[in-house]
């Protein structure tokens, strides 16, 4: 029987499938020292696009948030995570802001990095790996699953090989973004990747989108895992994680050692279910086993996003239509796996293809990029007919051409300011000044978001509030309208 660890993914991946990534640091203060006390073998706290949204939409300093954090939590190993050749968003972000970013994160107090990059360019991997360990960051890169002709238990291996012998490594994290890593396939797949990592720990990150998640768990511990991801119950289940509740006690029941004290897990649920509530946020649910997972692979934040840009056009009926259209896409595009940016690249180019009336009529510029190969290697062969589409217009041979810029860390400052801090000068390269300006405008961190907030329509008028400058503003929220004055 094995001795089995768990990573929290509650503040992270948790809240991020389920909250739209807006928790923020006076969620999590509160009840700051009952996570740290609870021996977690990794709390994953951050990431690039959890800062976006709390700057752009949640107008908190996100370096600010992440030092109190820090400081609540003393004894727990935090961990942040990067894609490989991105930091916010869906481009390609030059090596200096990587850099930067990674050692920014270690300056905060972050311990561990996990890094992944969905086309395994595993040179540009490796680098990243490098500057971490410079950094003196635990280092975790992540092997993303998908279900495609491509990606095989052989082509899996190959990868997991490499990346066993780079130097340095904590672990490597076995994923299952999009919750398709089917039973029959984790007993084939899971002792595989054991067996190609040789001695280097490995970690399950299974979403439990079809409920197969802590059945998976218990598959990957028999052969040989020691490492699961797991969320609180009310930021578990659904798109998320299983729930840390139902882990545990499915481990101990067979005959394995968790050690974590379970006793403080009520009162952290109920803490985040008043926070969903405070806030009109939902809360996790189990999900019903559905086939049409496994054949779309999208992450459970993606069906929303779909959803919600069919709406503007009128055309929310057509949904199915999109879906389907997803899974011929991705094939035309040679099967990326279905997690950032690529579940959003194909997802966009679905809707497209269908809003339009045109397959591939339209084209938006970071499919170019893909498709011209700058990401990194395609996965399978793209379609013939969709490479002539992108690259017969004069836009697509430019970018064809094109090369990522790769300025100094000099030259960004000379363009966005010589004596701003490295914080501030990540925060005002990867998003759009006027959001910066705002979170900056709104004042310190609030660090206890439940005192004084009866209903989210009053949290909403107090971040309508802190946000605007506007001399008077009305707006509407749900049944409620506020005009409001200065």
């Amino acid at each position: 029987m094995a001795r089995v660890e768990i990573v929290e993914q509650s503040l992270r991946d948790g809240q991020q499938s389920l909250w739209g990534m807006r928790m923020r640091a006076g969620h999590i203060l509160p009840v700051a020292a009952e996570i740290d006390a609870v021996g977690y073998h990794i709390v994953d706290c951050t990431g690039s696009s959890i800062f976006e949204v709390l700057v752009r939409y949640c107008r908190e300093n996100p370096w600010e948030g992440l030092d109190l954090v820090r400081a609540a939590m003393p004894r727990s190993a935090l961990r942040a995570g990067t894609r490989s050749n991105g930091v916010v968003g869906m481009g390609i972000t030059p090596r200096a802001i990587v850099e930067l970013w990674v050692r920014t994160l270690a300056r905060h107090g972050i311990d561990s990095l996990w890094i992944f990059d969905c086309l395994f360019d595993l040179e540009q991997l490796q680098w990243v790996v490098g500057v971490a360990r410079d950094a003196g960051l635990r280092v975790s890169p992540q092997v993303m699953f998908a279900h495609s002709p491509v990606h095989s238990d052989e082509y899996y291996e190959a990868n997991v090989k490499a990346m066993a012998g780079w130097e340095g490594l904590d672990s490597i994290i076995l994923g299952d973004e999009a919750g398709v890593l089917t039973t029959e396939r984790a007993r084939s797949w899971i002792p595989r990747m054991k067996a190609a990592a040789g001695s280097v720990p490995l970690e399950m990150h299974f979403h439990n989108t079809t409920g197969l998640g802590g059945l998976n768990h218990l598959i990957g511990v028999e052969a040989g895992v020691t490492i699961a991801h797991s969320a609180i119950s009310t930021l578990a289940n659904g798109p998320s994680m299983p729930s840390t509740e139902a882990t545990v006690d499915n481990l101990r029941r067979s005959g394995h050692t968790v050690d974590l004290d379970d006793s403080r897990l009520p009162g952290l649920a109920e803490h985040f279910r008043r926070c969903a509530a405070a806030e009109g946020y939902p809360t996790g649910a189990p999900a019903e086993y559905r086939v049409a997972v496994y054949q779309q692979q999208l992450p459970g934040g993606m069906m929303g996003t779909l959803l919600n840009q069919l709406r503007t056009y009128g055309m929310e009926e057509r949904l199915a239509e999109v879906l389907a259209e997803v899974e011929v896409v991705r094939a035309e595009m040679g099967y990326p796996v279905m997690a950032t940016p690529f579940s959003q690249l194909v997802g966009i180019q679905a809707l497209l293809n269908v809003v339009n009336g045109e397959r591939y009529g339209v084209i938006p510029d970071e499919n170019l990029i893909y498709l011209a190969g700058h990401y990194g290697p395609h996965p399978g062969p793209v379609a013939d007919e969709v490479l002539d589409r992108a690259f017969s217009t004069a836009r697509g041979r430019e970018l064809q051409a094109w090369s990522p810029p790769q300025p100094t860390i000099a030259e960004i400052r000379r363009q966005y300011g010589e004596r701003l801090s490295d914080e501030e000068l990540l925060l005002r390269y990867l998003i759009p000044g006027e959001d910066v300006d705002a979170m900056y405008a709104a004042g310190p961190v609030r660090r206890d978001l439940l005192t004084g907030t009866a209903s989210p329509h009053v949290r909403w008028v107090q971040d309508l509030m802190a946000s605007t400058t506007a001399r008077a503003i009305t707006a509407r929220h749900g049944d409620v309208t506020v005009s409001l004055a200065r």
